[in-house]
């Protein structure tokens, strides 16, 4: 008897411990909200997967990679809502304040900080578009990603409580920020450029990208439900503190660490004797688009992977059903087939794996 019940103590330290992990939170009350915030200018340069790269081209600057990728804890540097054109540019030639590259943990593998940044700064952004007019029919409009991004919003009774509709809109802004992200990586895989003459499907599906994203997401509604929002010298801060208190909970690596981490996937996640943007410099990639995620499997890891999970229902109302992104056709769709109408979420998994199947073909015939 005293065996079991010791059994059971543990298990339950263990659940414990899990929930301390980015818990599904509640807002405890309604907290003021910054008006007039400007949209997300563009993405943050991300890393392609691996260490101390090379490039193809030597002496033309490839916007949307860094090459020196490796970051630690203390290297993160500050948070900027990426409200401006100005702030990329700053990324890509080392003088911003905020840092971006990877970072490696052992529960949650690979963290690209870039892709965790702007899911958090998109959600963020649509959390202050969406809030004041829950439960309301109406529309906005991303740029272009191979296809008009268009946010819809559906009609529907929101919550009598208001703090109940505050969470709500968190979560669902959520939501969508995610569902940018995905198409994000399809659109990369179909032939989008960020910067017109580099491709970047090297990046497409790598295989710490949507844990990444869906890492960002989490932080940034824990943020607003602290009530974080009502300016973005607020937000910032809040997201600097919670960010560096995740990857310690995920358990971060050291810069050293993580390097060697990427020696021992070299032939494996990557091949060093490629150079950038050589698509198959990334061999691992990831193209499942699931809201509830496990990190890519990384050889040798020890520690217990953690699961980064979103309720698909929030105070009673089924996220999918109030609201939901949209591709409509663009200009220029590169080799993403045209759609009949659009594209919604419950089309993106297809795409992804078609272009996995392509990729595993392609694959086949240059190791021959």
């Amino acid at each position: 008897m005293a065996k079991w019940f010791i059994f059971i103590l543990l298990l339950s330290g263990m659940a414990h411990a899990e929930e301390h992990i980015l818990p599904v939170k509640h807002a405890r009350k309604v907290y003021p909200v910054v008006s007039h915030l400007s949209a997300p200018e563009s993405l943050r340069p991300c890393c392609a997967f691996g260490y101390d790269l090379r490039v193809r081209a030597m002496g033309v600057p490839i916007p949307v990679y860094q090459i020196g990728n490796v970051l630690s804890l203390e290297t993160l540097g500050r948070h900027h809502y990426n409200d401006s054109a100005l702030g990329a540019v700053k990324n890509i030639v080392g003088l911003s304040e905020e840092k971006n590259g990877l970072i490696y943990t052992h529960r949650g593998g690979f963290i690209d900080i870039a892709h965790v940044r702007d899911t958090a700064d998109n959600t963020f952004y649509l959390f202050t578009r969406l809030y004041p007019k829950l439960g309301r029919p109406w529309r906005f409009f991303y740029s272009e990603e191979l296809g008009v991004r268009r946010i819809q919003l559906l009609d529907f009774t929101p919550p009598a409580s208001m703090v109940q509709r505050y969470t709500l809109a968190a979560w669902l802004a959520g939501h969508l920020a995610f569902q940018l992200a995905q198409w994000h990586e399809i659109a990369q895989w179909y032939g989008f450029q960020s910067v017109p003459g580099f491709s970047e499907e090297i990046s497409a599906f790598s295989p710490e990208d949507l844990y990444s994203n869906l890492l960002g997401a989490r932080i940034a509604i824990n943020v607003i439900l602290q009530g974080e929002t009502d300016s973005v010298d607020s937000y910032n801060a809040a997201m600097e503190k919670e960010l560096k208190q995740a990857l310690l909970q995920l358990g971060v690596a050291t810069q050293t660490e993580t390097e060697r981490k990427f020696r021992e996937l070299d032939g494996d996640w990557w091949n060093s004797q490629r150079r950038v943007p050589d698509k198959f410099l990334v061999l691992k990639r990831n193209y499942n688009l699931a809201h509830n995620r496990l990190p890519t499997p990384v050889s040798y890891e020890r520690s217990k992977p953690f699961m980064l999970t979103f309720p698909a229902v929030v105070t009673g109302h089924l996220l999918s059903r109030l609201g939901e992104l949209q591709l409509y056709p663009g200009a220029s769709m590169q080799s993403l087939p045209r759609p009949k109408n659009y594209y919604d979420p419950a089309l993106f998994q297809m795409l992804a794996n078609k272009a996995s199947e392509a990729d595993k073909t392609q694959l086949e015939r240059i190791e021959k």
